[in-house]
């Protein structure tokens, strides 16, 4: 199992980034998907239609947000961090995704960049 680290530096309020990571109309937004989500531990959570799914382990509002993530038949979760952390009117947001499957490391890790972490980026910088 690997881990996949990546930092972005974010020109949007932190309250901005955190609701695009956890309000499903603004993760569909984004996305252009089906998501279910909500910033509470213990829930349950689906994104892209249920192709990735888990639980919210741990949540500070505006600061950390932990989720167990599934994907595809995996038989044990991953471990998804997104730390936030405000520097004046940007956010910068410091993710750790533990647990990744070695045969799907690159796919994964270019996937956080195409497809989540630049899409939410583009769509709070514009509003």
């Amino acid at each position: 199992m690997k881990i996949i680290k990546q930092e972005y530096k974010i020109n949007a309020p932190i309250e901005k980034v955190w609701e695009a990571l956890t309000d499903s109309k603004e993760i569909e937004r984004w996305s252009g998907a089906k998501a279910t989500m909500k910033p509470q531990e213990g829930t349950k959570f689906k994104l892209w239609d249920g192709e990735i799914y888990g639980t919210n382990v741990k949540v500070v509002p505006l600061k950390t947000l932990v989720q167990n993530w599934y994907s595809g038949d995996w038989d044990k979760p991953s471990i998804l961090t997104f730390n936030l952390e405000k520097k004046d009117a940007k956010t910068v947001v410091k993710l750790t995704h533990q647990g990744v499957p070695e045969n799907e490391l690159n796919d994964i890790e270019n996937g956080w960049k195409d497809y989540y972490m630049n899409p939410l980026k583009e769509l709070v910088e514009e509003n």
